[in-house]
């Protein structure tokens, strides 16, 4: 782990490393043998990321997913709801007028059920509401989710900038702080991991999410 200068807070040399190497590196592939919900056995592979690894990261963190399984939850309510109203009879079938039974010119009586008279058919009308409801609360769900993707691809549409300056710092294991090498318009003293991400970021043109994302709560993932 050898740099090739000092490092300009502590003077030493021996821990600088590239940042983009430590980011690089502190994300890995861990594949593990779980059993799914039939109880068959399959392996996992997911991504571990250090701290460390995510404060130094050029780019912010893409708003979360999790918003979008209410709206898969909404959307399955909605086509369950409507179609019980379907199977139960309740929409597109219209239920035929009870005709009195004859034979021969005679009319007949309908035998009494030994159970009494069933009674009206159960009203299901709030299945349609519920349908209703659920199907709006869907589509209000993905185009939230939607709109959330658009706005962070227009906020980091500098990324490139942002990753050119990046691709530039170091950092040192040692006094834990990062610094630019030769950067035109860059000094080359020590800086915190969220003066680090402050100036990378503002460099994207998505510096005021720095604010937001700070890089000490990065580190205590």
């Amino acid at each position: 782990m050898s740099g090739t200068h000092d490092c300009p807070g502590c003077g030493r040399d021996d821990r600088v490393q590239a940042v983009p190497a430590v980011y690089l590196g502190g994300r890995d592939s861990v594949s593990s043998r779980e059993r799914d919900s039939d109880g068959d056995v399959r392996t996992v592979t997911r991504t571990v990321t250090t701290g460390l690894s995510k404060a130094l990261a050029p780019v912010p963190e893409p708003p979360g997913t999790a918003v979008g399984c209410l709206g898969v939850l909404a959307a399955a309510v909605a086509v369950g709801t409507f179609l019980g109203g379907v199977l139960g009879g309740k929409w597109f079938e219209d239920e035929p007028a009870a005709e009195p039974l004859e034979r021969n010119g005679y009319q007949l009586v309908r035998p009494e059920s030994p159970f009494g008279d069933p009674g009206p058919p159960p009203d299901l009308d709030f299945l349609g509401w519920i349908s209703a409801f659920a199907l709006i609360a869907a589509v209000l769900v993905f185009t939230l989710v939607y709109r959330r993707k658009a706005v962070f691809a227009r906020q980091t549409r500098g990324r490139h900038r942002a990753e050119e300056l990046w691709s530039r710092g170091w950092y040192c294991h040692r006094c834990g702080t990062a610094h630019f090498l030769d950067v035109p318009g860059e000094d080359r003293r020590p800086l915190t991991l969220q003066q680090f991400r402050e100036r990378v970021w503002e460099h994207g043109g998505y510096g005021d999410l720095a604010a937001a994302q700070r890089a000490v709560a990065a580190l205590d993932d």
